[in-house]
Parts: structure tokens; sequence; C-alpha cells
């Protein structure tokens, strides 16, 4: 016997500037996920489309294949089963776009459905948010929109809301890809008090910013010294696109998540090709390959496609 799910999550960007671990946003490029599950066969396989096609394995330690049995091998006692996972994939791989997290909310939400348990929203966060260590990707991947999260207790935490500001995202993606691990690995352990008050005041007056429409504020708002100062040096040309961005009519320029995606928040009126070409173009003065997308922001979050139960 046969069952599948498929299941659609979209891309986020982390931290959003000062929210270091606590804010995150969803977009609109998409992971799509097929999980079939069988008495029939047993053990992994795996089809890839898309960004990444070749260097995705079947195996228990993929993500999609991962997060799956974590939940599954939880809720149900049948431990024997063979799965298969269709993935087509826009979203670029250890780039800073939550390509992980599309991996784990959806082996996450596919375990729930074709279980039979068919977790809440909240649930999913919880097992997401063990498997990922931080909430601040996996959150706007479940629940779309802008995020604000945090933990307590080991317990996560998530406030949902959709700005007020209207905004065009364009991500400058790097040929370069930059681990996770490695990112983490350039913060100081330890910040100065100063930089502890300047990066609070910004969060706040990001999120002000957002749900009361003030623009002019995100210039101010959108800075960051707690990982940003010392993430810059692994991402090659990364000043240069930031002025890029801005002359070209953007607010302001981020780190994307841990990197190397380099993303501007613009007003929806301005150019979005002549921003993203702008960003390219500095890019390849100072060596790099890149390409760029125009992206809004997703509200819907994780959408189930398609059930065959």
């Amino acid at each position: 016997m046969k069952k599948s799910v498929t299941v659609r999550v979209p891309a986020t960007s982390a931290n959003c500037g000062p929210g270091f671990d606590s804010l995150g946003l969803a977009l609109t490029l998409y992971n799509d996920f097929t999980f079939t599950i069988s008495d029939e066969t047993f053990g992994f396989s795996l089809d890839v489309e898309g960004e990444g096609k070749d260097s995705f394995h079947a195996s228990g330690r993929n993500m999609a294949f991962a997060s799956f049995l974590a939940v599954w091998n939880k809720i149900t006692d049948r431990k024997r089963i063979g799965i298969h996972v269709k993935m087509n994939n826009q979203v670029p791989k250890s780039r800073g776009l939550g390509s992980s997290s599309t991996a784990i909310v959806a082996g996450v939400t596919a375990a729930s459905i074709l279980s039979g348990a068919n977790l809440s929203q909240d649930e999913i966060l919880q097992e997401s948010n063990r498997l990922e260590g931080h909430p601040d990707n996996v959150a706007p991947a479940i629940y779309g929109g802008f995020t604000i999260s945090f933990q307590e207790n080991g317990v996560a935490h998530t406030l949902r809301t959709v700005p007020k500001m209207p905004l065009q995202f364009i991500a400058v993606v790097p040929d370069m890809q930059l681990s996770t691990h490695m990112a983490r690995e350039a913060i100081p352990k330890e910040i100065a008090h100063p930089d502890a008050v300047f990066n609070a005041s910004r969060t706040a007056l990001l999120t002000a910013a957002l749900l009361e429409d003030r623009p002019e504020l995100l210039q101010y708002a959108l800075e960051d010294k707690l990982h940003q100062p010392y993430r810059a040096g692994l991402i090659p040309g990364l000043p240069e696109v930031f002025t890029a961005a801005e002359e070209a009519g953007a607010y302001k320029c981020i780190i994307s998540g841990s990197g190397s995606t380099l993303l501007a928040y613009a007003s929806p009126e301005k150019d979005g090709d002549a921003i993203g070409k702008a960003m390219v173009e500095a890019f390849a003065r100072c060596g790099q390959i890149s390409r760029y997308l125009i992206l809004q922001l997703n509200t819907k979050g994780t959408e189930i496609l398609q059930t065959n139960l």
C-alpha cells in the first residue's frame, strides 16, 4: 500500500538585519516535496529537480528524510517502511534563504499527515525547532509573513504578522556557498553592552516601522552590530553591494540569514531590476559571479498541494 503527500514550503530570510535568531520572513520562492511511503519496499529513494540537483542524496542524513523519520518514529509503531522523496527546488542551497528549513518543515509536515496524527501548526513548530535548534527560519516557513520568535525552556513561541508596509525584496545570490556553521563561528561569544543596546533598539524599531508603514526609518532599523560586521569578511564584495543597492533605490541591504545571499529591501514602486543589476555588477567588480531574484512577502506559509491517502 502506498500513500503520498506533496508539501510546498517557502524560502525564508532570518535575522532581518538586527533580529538575530528571532526575526524572520517568508519569501515567494519555494521547494516542493512529495513524500511517498510504502509497505512493499524498504529504505530511501530520492529524485531531485532544480536547485542543488546533484548535491542531495537518499540517506538518513538528508534533512527531508531525517525530519520525516524523527516525527514518524515518535508517533507511529511502523518502523519498516519505504520512503521515496521527490524534491523540486527553487531555493538555493547554503545561501541563507532557508533551504534546510524547507526540508525540515516539509519532513515534519509530511510525517504528520501520512501518519494520521495531523499535528497543529504549533506542534509542527515545536518539532521543527527541535531539529533546527532555533525558530527564526522554521517559523516563517510554517506560518508565512513576518515572524517574531523566541524560546522559553526549550519551547518555541512565534508571533506572526503581515507588515502594513509594502515591500519587494531583491535577493542577490552569489555562486559561493556559505555554511551556517562557518557563519556562526565568525561571531564572537561575547559582545559589548552598547552593541546589545544598539541591536535591541533597532529590532524594536524595525518591527514598529514595518507594522506602522514608516519606510523612512528602515535605513536605521535594518542596521546591525551582532552578526553582520563579523560575517562581512566571509562574503567578498559585501560593502560594495550594500552601497550599490542603496544608490539604485533600495531602502537598505542586509545579509539574508547567515549568507551568502544579500537581500535588499525596497519599495514596490522602485525598479527592482535596476537594483538587482546594480548589485550583481558590484559583485562582479569584486570577482563574484551572482544572480538576482525579485521576490515578495509570502503570506501563506507551508501549503499542502496534494494528498493520496
